[in-house]
């Protein structure tokens, strides 16, 4: 086990090389790294919250007006299937969760129960539908979302959420943030570096929820005024030019079939304006609906508000337009950046919101340092103290133990984060306990009358067995705190978990290349440790 392989050799050269290239870029200045030719890795350390300093925002994924919205399409779409199926009927409403309708024709109810139960999708479950439909008296017929649903659509909401806020902060080039969910229906925001919470806020809280939906002209300006809607109309807030407009409910297209939103200039006033361009799918919707009502108006609505009503003077087919109203360069910047990264399936409502100063990170940084160095330093003396040469070996795996952890970080542009400093610490300790298993096995072998070159590889191999045992069980540990925990529990797991794997290199095959090229140099006739 002691022999000095070529394979031993060159994985420890590599291995050294690779974590001093990948560290040094740490300890250099920037405009140093900046001057070093482009092939050279330049890659840092990503500092966490905690180091660096930046902010912290916790939102909460309104799932009542997901619901909400959820029941209020249910209602127009148990409209259209009943008016398609010529069954007439009344009192359609929802009130309290719950759709209730009322069959003219009691012949007819039966009919009406099967059409309706076709709204319902499967659940995941594979037993029942998302949508529940039951008879009442008086020809009432009630539709209901089962729990399962509605469970499962705010765990849905909240997964999209998280890609939506982590593409429109990306789009904002605030550089790795740390984005998780909390509880069933919390979202946690990390963003290192970023000082500014409102300016995060200002793109992420928004919901960019567009619609096209037709003016209802037949709507008075009377019957605005006074709020009463015909049925599958809905009372909008509008624009400069007209304070409320009545448009159709059902949406003709939806911000959902966008592939692309860029800001741009009109062209005959030169105003800013936001370009957009429909998928397949969303291009044949918008270009039947534009071909059916020319002449009608259609407005533009960007959550819950009309941002512009233009009449439709000729089919647009082409699957892309433009968004015009009173727009700076920097506003329909924002609105196209939100249109790209997506609307958001519901409202998010800020819970918490804290910054970080760099001075408080800067002094995080500093303990960090000066605790890992003493760390460092008292197991030096302590291995050398106990071990003499042997004691320096292990010293030496330890800097490299250490040069490996940093620039598999580096490299992978993991986050450190204070308590990564602390799994870091811990992560040594783990490797001088591996070492000074391995060595007291050779004194027991050494007493028990073995030569030194049979006494040291028979230490290596019985107490490999120990080693294993230890550091799988602290892999399991990390593996399941990263797995269930968040923000610093993770940063703890993930520096945990990389010093599990250069821990049993570094103290196993570096040390026996060490101590090989020893016993190949000096051929003792007994150990220094016996």
């Amino acid at each position: 086990m002691l022999s000095l392989s070529r394979w031993k050799i060159v994985l420890v050269t590599l291995s050294v090389i690779f974590g001093i290239v990948f560290t040094l870029p740490n300890l250099l200045p920037q405009k140093t790294l900046d001057a070093l030719p482009g092939w050279v890795p330049k890659q840092k350390l990503n500092l966490g919250l905690d180091l660096q300093g930046g902010s912290y925002l916790l939102y909460e994924v309104d799932t009542a007006q997901l619901r909400k919205e959820r029941l209020d399409n249910l209602v127009e779409d148990a409209r259209n299937t009943l008016r398609t199926a010529g069954i007439d009927f009344n009192g359609l409403a929802q009130t309290n969760g719950v759709v209730g309708v009322r069959i003219d024709d009691a012949a007819k109810v039966n009919a009406a129960v099967a059409e309706l139960r076709k709204l319902g999708n499967p659940l995941a479950t594979g037993v029942g539908t998302d949508v529940n439909v039951a008879t009442r008296a008086d020809q009432r017929i009630e539709l209901t979302l089962s729990a399962e649903a509605a469970r499962a659509d705010a765990s849905k909401a909240v997964d999209q959420s998280i890609e939506t806020i982590r593409r429109r902060i990306d789009s904002l080039g605030t550089k790795e943030p740390t984005i998780t969910r909390q509880g069933a229906d919390r979202i946690v925001i990390q963003a290192a570096g970023e000082s500014d919470p409102e300016r995060l806020k200002a793109v992420i809280g928004k919901t960019a929820k567009l619609t096209f939906q037709m003016v209802d002209e037949t709507v008075t300006q009377e019957e605005m005024a006074s709020g009463r809607m015909p049925p599958g109309t809905v009372l909008v807030p509008g624009d400069s030019y007209q304070p409320f407009y009545a448009l159709k409910k059902r949406a003709v297209v939806s911000g959902e079939e966008l592939v692309d939103a860029q800001q741009a200039f009109d062209g005959q006033s030169g105003r800013p304006v936001v370009s957009f361009r429909f998928n397949g799918s969303g291009a044949k919707k918008f270009g039947d609906a534009t071909a059916r009502n020319i002449g009608k108006r259609f407005a533009i609505v960007l959550d819950n508000k009309v941002i512009s009503a233009p009449t439709i003077q000729t089919p647009i087919l082409g699957g892309s337009g433009q968004i015009t109203g009173n727009f700076t360069v920097e506003s329909a910047s924002e609105l196209s950046l939100l249109l790209r990264s997506g609307a958001l399936p519901a409202q998010l409502n800020i819970e918490e919101q804290r910054t970080v100063g760099a001075e408080l990170g800067a002094d995080a940084v500093k303990a960090g340092a000066i605790s890992l160095a003493i760390g460092a330093a008292a197991m030096f003396v302590f291995i050398i103290l106990a071990y003499g040469l042997f004691g320096v070996f292990a010293a030496m795996a330890l800097v490299a133990n250490v040069l490996l952890i940093v620039g598999i970080m580096s490299f992978s542009q993991a986050t450190l984060t204070f308590p990564g400093i602390a799994g870091l610490i811990l992560t040594l300790a783990v490797a001088v306990d591996a070492n000074v298993l391995i060595y007291e096995r050779m004194r027991d072998e050494a007493a028990a009358g073995r030569s030194p070159m049979s006494a040291a590889d028979t230490g290596y191999k019985l107490a490999l067995v120990s080693i294993l045992d230890a550091n799988i069980t602290s892999l399991i540990s990390a593996g399941i705190m990263f797995s269930f925990g968040s923000g610093p529990v993770k940063g703890f797991a993930w520096t945990l978990a990389i010093g599990v794997f250069t821990s049993l290199f570094t103290a196993i095959i570096i040390t026996q290349v060490l101590i090989g090229w020893w016993f190949k140099a000096t051929k003792p006739k007994k150990l220094p440790i016996a």
